[in-house]
């Protein structure tokens, strides 16, 4: 990346306009094509267009004492090149804040004029996450992911009031923010009214990830201000309560949701019941359902069935982390099996064909565990090619597929 743009000079850019580097992590979760982090992609990214700008500047200093006048003084200066908007998915971390916040600072005079699309940011305090996004043209930017960042409802609104010049900005990612609203005070309260109307000045938002944040009866609060219906709502692990799900049930986002992800709640008791009428309301829409290590045994996945059945465009199912049988797992596929846009499926190691847990690690006993894996997927693959559907994938490895981005539902 850095060798690509540095060798290209100012006499190129009269005849390149746009360089597009987006979607370069496409190979594996994180790294571009050729093995580079998507961290380090960005940070040559930045410092290409530093190097750049210094030595455009070098080129016309030159340029301008070949031209001076005989009078001494510097002739008129010639046109300069139009230079090249760089549309890139940006990655930033504590590292590797300085230099890219000099690149975007330097963009609007230099050769290079980095367009961000996505915006991903780490470990950073709310004040330098705000001052990287005042530095982004607020033409180009579709989504924010400040996942990481401890930021916590008062984090939160120093950042959002800034999202809103982005009016393209469909996706916004706040997973693991340190927000806590599960004992109501008043500074909570005022807190969740801040977050609902900055949400609400976001006229294009249609995918929202609040994962881990601990809600408890709060999502009205926090979704009433939206303008649209969101269409992928990302809720795992945020110890939601059956008002929360029933909620949701009645909204207008409903209907609307593609991409769901309740992960990380118990489903054996109380919120079984919300979560059906849910599903109900989102069939007719939803292409992608999260509900791994949801407690689910059994009876639960049984009650869930004929509502999963009528979800007819699901292409996602996760159930990773649930005590499932090898038998229910079997009806699942046996009656899954007829809906005619499912791609995979991540299942559960079956709990009837797991070994007893020991005190400690046993090598021995971990060759079996692979055994019985590889058994228990050949078995699923045979009843899928039985049934005429080897394109469907059932797998028990949560992390050996690519998740279905929001931008290719």
């Amino acid at each position: 990346v850095h060798a690509f743009l540095v060798s290209m000079i100012p006499s190129n850019f009269s005849c390149l306009r746009v360089l597009d580097m987006t979607g370069l992590p496409d190979s594996a979760p994180g790294r571009t094509p050729t093995g580079m982090s998507v961290w380090s992609g960005t940070v040559a990214l930045a410092k290409a267009c530093l190097e750049l700008s210094k030595h455009q500047r070098e080129f016309q200093r030159r340029g301008s004492k070949r031209h001076k006048g005989r009078s001494g003084t510097a002739a008129a200066a010639a046109p300069q090149p139009p230079g090249v908007d760089v549309h890139a998915d940006l990655f930033v971390n504590g590292t590797s804040y300085g230099i890219l916040r000099d690149a975007l600072r330097s963009g609007a005079a230099g050769p290079l004029r980095l367009k961000c699309r996505e915006f991903q940011a780490e470990e950073l305090s709310a004040a330098g996450i705000a001052a990287l996004l005042e530095s982004l043209d607020p033409a180009f930017l579709r989504r924010v992911d400040l996942r990481f960042n401890n930021l916590g409802l008062t984090g939160l609104s120093v950042i959002l009031p800034h999202l809103s010049r982005f009016p393209q900005l469909r996706s916004l990612k706040l997973q693991y923010s340190n927000v806590d609203v599960r004992r109501p005070t008043p500074e909570s309260a005022i807190g969740i009214r801040c977050l609902a109307g900055q949400l609400g000045m976001l006229p294009s938002l249609r995918e929202l990830n609040l994962g881990s944040s601990r809600l408890s009866g709060n999502l009205r609060q926090i979704l009433c201000d939206l303008r649209a219906p969101l269409e992928s709502l990302e809720l795992s692990f945020c110890s939601l309560l059956p008002a929360d799900l029933a909620f949701l049930s009645q909204s207008s986002h409903a209907a609307s949701l593609k991409r769901l992800d309740l992960s990380g709640h118990d489903f054996s008791q109380g919120l079984l019941e919300p979560l059906r009428l849910l599903l109900e309301e989102t069939s007719a829409s939803l292409l992608h359902l999260d509900l791994m290590e949801c407690r689910m045994a059994d009876a639960q996945l049984a009650a869930l069935l004929p509502t999963l059945r009528r979800c007819r465009r699901l292409r996602f199912l996760g159930l990773y982390g649930n005590s499932l049988s090898t038998a229910a797992l079997k009806d699942l596929l046996r009656q899954t099996v007829e809906l005619p846009d499912l791609r995979l499926v991540v299942y559960p190691f079956p709990a009837d064909r797991a070994p007893p847990e020991t005190s400690g690690w046993n090598s021995e006993e971990s060759s079996d565990l692979e055994d019985v894996s590889v058994k228990v997927d050949a078995e699923f693959a045979g009843m899928l090619a039985d049934s005429g559907r080897s394109d469907v994938v059932w797998t028990s490895n949560p992390y050996g597929h690519k998740d279905l981005d929001f931008f290719s539902l």
